[in-house]
This record gives C-alpha cells, structure tokens and sequence, in this order.
C-alpha cells in the first residue's frame, strides 16, 4: 500500500514527540534519585523542654565526614507530639513522621560543622522521646543504614507548589516549663523566670572576699535554648570576684550530689588559676570546692589545702581537656560525700584526670588524696568568675541543675 507524504510527516511527528517524552522521563527519573549528601557519622541532637501539655525542642544536626550543601532531617515521635511552630527550619509533620528542612542561610554545613534549629508542640497524653533520626536519607547517632525501598522512583515531577514565602521566626518563643532531663531534681533552672536584669528570686549575686569590676547579670541574647541566661563579665585579679548564688535550700539532696550545667566562654583558660563554680563545704571549714582551670585545663582545687585534681604535672594536665569557647558546653559531676569521691563528664564523656576514685593515681588524685578521710558536705553553689593573677573572661550559664542522681545532658 502506498503511503501519502502528508501521512509519513504525521508519522514522523509522532515518533520524535513519543522519543522527546521517553527522554524527559528518563531526565526527570535522573534527577528525582536521592543522593546521600550526609555521609555516616552524622549526628542528630533532641533536647526538649517539656511541661504538662507542651514543649519546644533544640534539634542540633552535625554533618558527617563530609559537607552538606542543603538538609533534611527526619525523625519519628513515640507518643502523640503535635508541632505547632518552628524556627531555622521549615517543619512538616504526618502522623508521627516530622521532616525538617534548611532555610536558606543554614543549609551549607562544613565536615563535621552543626547548625540548630527549633520547634514548639503539644501532646495529649504521651511525650516518649523521638527515635529514628536521619540527615538526607542516612541513619545518624550510630544507627546502622536502613533497608533501600525496592519500589522504583516516581517517574513524573512532584508538584510546583510554590513553597511560602513568610520566613520562619528566628528566635525560638518564650517558654515557661524547665529545661529538660531535669528528673526529679532540687534544682533545675534555665533562667527564664527571670524577668530584669539583675539576678533576682532564686539566684544573688555574690562578691566573695571584695567588690571590684566584675559584674553578673541576666543576658536575653545569649541562650542555650529559650531567651535567658546568666552572665558573668569577669575580670582579672583577685578583688574582682563575682558569682551568682543559688538561693535554694539543697540540704535535701544528702551526701551523694550530681550537677549538670551548660557554659560558654569567649577566652581560653590562662595557665594560671581561675575559678568559675564553687560550692562551700561546712566540712572543711567552710572553705570552698572550686571547679575552674589551670594550665589551660579543667580542674578541680580545695581552697582549704590549694590541692588540685588532676595534679599540675604535665601528664596530669594532659588528663584533663581545655574548655571549648565560643560554644555550648555540658558539665556534669558528682561528689560523693561519704566515699569522698568526685566523679566529672564533659558532653557526656568521662574526663581521666578530674576523677577521685578513692585509690591515689600518680598525675591524677595523688595529691588530692593526700588527705585521709576528705568528706565533703556542700552546703551552696555558685556560679561566677574568680581570677588569682591573670585571667579576665567572658562567660554564660544556662540549664542548670542540681540532683542525687545523674541528670545528664
């Protein structure tokens, strides 16, 4: 049968739009592939802020080995969380799924490098923590990798919606409930009741010794999570002492007492002696156990005999670690006063050489243990700033807390 020209055109027409078609959809296949962008070793920190009804949660997300250039996180809630707002992260949720994703000036992470983003929500009935987390499609936290979905990827583009353009809040809201992990207690403070700029209520400022340049006050720029926290402007030189102390009766806490506290400094720690908590001890003449630095790392010193945890050795130093600045730090310890042990964890982590295990270790508590029967009673705690000679810093305290058990981080 002969065919007419007009036909063969027809035809022609048809089969390069059906390849056109064939190649958009082979394009558009391409492109809808996910590409793992977090490589393993990402971390997804969920640190909430809970009281009866409701609560806001810091999401801290740290890039894996490699950068990330634009992020998604997921993670699953275990009770019936609700999300109401957020910020630094446009935030979905179905079910108990929440996703959430960059804005457009925190989306470029750095090997290793974190951003922190928030959210706000509300529960009925259970707040069981979140399990699940991942960064663009990689388990974090330790998470083994999950099993690859076996159906194949959609082959048409996902809806144009034009996303909203009203930016997420960059602050997170004022809250009222505690911090969070705070258990059971005696005191768990993250500043947010205080309403001046003076340390007021269930804190005072405390010049130890004389009154010089250093000062104490309620910051409401600077804050770990929420819009508070305290700030010590410390100077060098002794009668610049400044701290502000817990007003709290904490008799109730008996011999065994854990703390957990959040700080940030600006200035690394001198080599010579500074303090920046201390806690009276009515054992010891109500001299006082003071944490701060020496060498340029943490350490522990009795006022009463200059002993010091770990011993100024250059191996007992290294046993320690410096405090980092420009970034929140967790401090947790634990004295227990009828052993005469002291026990210290920086983000969580045990430090060798800021331990008293009741057995002397060269470089570590030989000193320290010189004294038979050392049983501490703490009676206070303060947080402040205590130069000997040289040494001025900028510091804030946030989230703290005092308890007869752990509370961690």
């Amino acid at each position: 049968m002969r065919v007419s020209a007009p036909y063969r055109r027809v035809s022609l027409v048809v089969a390069l739009v059906t390849a056109l078609a064939a190649s958009i959809v082979a394009v558009v296949s391409l492109t809808l592939v996910p590409s793992a962008q977090a490589a393993a070793g990402c971390l997804v920190g969920y640190q909430a802020n809970q009281w009866t009804g409701g609560f806001t949660a810091a999401v801290r997300v740290t890039a894996g080995d490699t950068a990330v250039n634009g992020w998604t996180v997921t993670w699953t809630y275990g009770g019936d969380q609700r999300i109401t707002s957020s910020w630094n992260a446009e935030v979905s949720q179905s079910g108990t799924a929440v996703t959430a994703r960059n804005i457009a000036w925190n989306g470029s992470l750095p090997a290793g490098g974190s951003t922190e983003f928030g959210v706000q929500g509300t529960y009925a009935s259970s707040a069981a923590a979140p399990t699940g987390f991942t960064l663009n499609g990689v388990p974090c936290n330790g998470a083994g990798p999950t099993t690859p979905p076996t159906t194949a990827p959609p082959t048409t583009p996902p809806p144009t919606t034009v996303p909203p353009t009203t930016p997420p809040p960059t602050t997170p809201p004022p809250t009222t409930g505690p911090p969070a992990g705070c258990g059971s207690a005696a005191l768990c403070d993250g500043f947010e009741n205080q309403t001046g700029s003076a340390p007021s209520g269930d804190w005072s400022v405390n010049y130890p010794d004389c009154q010089g340049t250093g000062t104490a006050s309620i910051d409401t720029t600077v804050a770990r999570q929420g819009t508070r926290s305290v700030r010590i402007n410390g100077t060098a030189g002794y009668c610049n002492h400044v701290f502000v102390r817990s007003s709290r009766d904490l008799s109730g806490l008996g011999a065994v007492r854990y703390a957990r506290l959040w700080v940030r400094h600006t200035t690394a720690l001198p080599t010579q002696h500074v303090t920046f908590l201390a806690m009276r001890d009515a054992n010891d003449g109500n001299r006082d156990l003071r944490m701060g630095g020496q060498n340029g790392a943490l350490q522990w010193n009795r006022a009463s005999d200059d002993a010091t945890l770990p011993e100024q050795s250059p191996n007992g130093v290294a046993l320690s670690l410096p405090l980092p600045v420009n970034r929140w730090t967790c401090v947790e310890f634990m004295v227990d006063g009828t052993q005469g042990r002291l026990s210290t964890w920086v983000d969580g982590s045990a430090v060798t050489g800021l331990t008293a295990d009741g057995t002397p270790t060269h470089d570590v508590d030989g000193q320290w243990l010189n004294r038979a029967n050392w049983r501490p009673n703490l009676t206070d705690l303060r947080l402040g700033w205590e130069s000997y000679g040289e040494g001025a810093d900028t510091l804030w305290f946030d989230d703290v807390a005092l308890g007869s058990t752990r509370i961690g981080c």
